[in-house]
């Protein structure tokens, strides 16, 4: 299907804050969370089908409209999120200079039903404005958007960012105060943050020289790998939830026992493959806002994420064990860190996990979850969006969780190795919970 569909950009220009950024804040420092985010895109694609009644609608007068709209509003939300118009000073701080953010407008030779009724990975990729493992010397702004309009009158809004300005906190922050100030509402006080709110983490976190060296301090797993989509409903999530329930942990969350089947599965995966028994290691995304101890941070814009790791050595990988596992895991997480992750904590983590997680035999799969971050919310003037897609990363073995639009279910990028992804993709147990690349309709 990805060769019958073709996205054409018709334009391309940069959109600068619509006030200058004040002269004390052209200079933003990175936190030590910055520093050791790995310098890639994470993407976001957001799809609104035409919503407009009658077959008289001058699409393309239709389109201009809205590009016009996007891209006033985006300008006005640039003058509160002042470092995604900047240039990035490698691992230092970023330069706030009013650099811009790109905005593409494309042209997509169907209707937006094709795209939604079969999801294509390649498709998805040509309606983002960036390669997701571009740097910015490649990319040229640290914020890209591409608004992309169907034949039937139906838009998909791509958007790239730098993962060095911020996570998806940020992210769901950034673009629901652009979709608020598109509407025209103000009518809530979550549309705009506060400019002073960049730069907390920095404040309590500061950088470290020693992260400050020209190679990368983090990159991803390198290796062939192949990314599948699944969905689990509501009600598919809830049968899980009982047949994980254990006397340990009685009440599992929606995240654990997704997590706890896809490590289940990938683990049973590897060790087919292998041929032997190996150790396994679930790396688990943790948001430290509301866990730093301190309340400043509870709405703090840049990254601001650690994690915790769980591991299992068992020759049989029991589904209630594994989110025993996780459930100990953010336990002794919270128990560790009762005031937050200092610098010197990063280190001496990045030490003892760097020398596990770097041995031959061990399994390693990373995990970030989206799950209740408002993206679902983003109505720009049009509605809100029929589906949300975070498209995958350009590693393998990782995992990334988002809600489904109904915000109960759960859609799983998942990105293996080959091997392991054909064994799982006929695994009867996830297949029995799970949908495999179905419909976004």
């Amino acid at each position: 299907m990805s060769s019958e569909i073709k996205v054409e950009v018709l334009q391309k220009e940069t959109i600068t804050p619509s006030s200058p950024t004040p002269p004390h804040l052209e200079n933003l420092s990175l936190s030590v969370f910055d520093q050791l985010q790995p310098e890639f895109y994470v993407p976001l694609l957001l799809f609104y089908p035409n919503n407009r009644d009658g077959s008289n609608v001058d699409h393309q007068s239709l389109a201009a409209e809205r590009s016009n709209l996007l891209k006033t509003s985006l300008s006005t939300t640039l003058t509160h999120f002042y470092p995604f118009a900047g240039k990035f000073e490698y691992n230092v701080s970023i330069s706030c200079n009013d650099h811009g953010a790109a905005f593409l407008q494309a042209q997509v030779n169907c209707p937006i039903s094709k795209v939604l009724e079969k999801p294509d990975h390649e498709v998805l990729k040509q309606l983002l404005p960036a390669d997701i493992a571009s740097t910015q010397e490649i990319a040229g702004h640290l914020l890209l958007v591409q608004a992309n309009f169907f034949e039937c009158g139906g838009m998909a809004i791509g958007v790239n960012i730098s993962h060095k300005v911020g996570d998806a906190f940020t992210f769901s922050k950034f673009i629901n105060s652009w979709a608020a100030i598109s509407l025209g509402s103000s009518a809530s006080d979550h549309i705009v943050v506060p400019a002073v709110e960049f730069g907390v983490v920095a404040s309590i976190c500061p950088p470290l020289d020693f992260f400050n060296s020209g190679l990368p301090i983090a990159e991803f797993a390198k290796g062939k790998s192949v990314t599948e989509r699944l969905v689990f409903e509501a009600s598919k999530i809830d049968a899980l939830k009982a047949k994980a329930a254990s006397s340990t942990v009685p009440n599992p969350t929606r995240v654990e026992v997704v997590s706890a089947l896809i490590w289940k599965c990938a683990t049973e995966a590897s060790r087919s493959n292998s041929g032997y028994v190996r150790p396994s290691i679930w790396c688990q995304v943790v948001d430290m806002r509301k866990r730093s101890g301190q309340p400043l941070t509870e709405n703090a814009l840049g990254n601001f994420v650690w994690f915790f790791a769980s591991m299992t050595m068992e020759s049989e990988v029991d589904l209630q064990s594994l989110v025993s596992k996780l459930r100990k895991g953010i336990e002794e997480f919270e128990d560790k860190y009762p005031n937050g992750v200092s610098p010197q904590d990063v280190c001496q983590t990045i030490q003892e996990s760097g020398n596990l997680m770097t041995k031959d035999g061990i399994d390693n799969y990373s995990c970030s979850s989206w799950c209740r971050f408002p993206f679902y919310e983003a109505n720009f003037g049009w509605g809100k969006p029929s589906w949300v897609s975070i498209c995958t990363m350009p590693a393998k073995n990782t995992i990334q969780l988002t809600d489904t639009s109904d915000g109960k279910g759960i859609e799983v990028s998942l990105a293996l190795k080959e091997d392991d992804m054909a064994i799982i993709s006929s695994n009867e147990e996830l297949l029995a919970y799970a949908s495999l690349d179905p419909a976004a309709v």
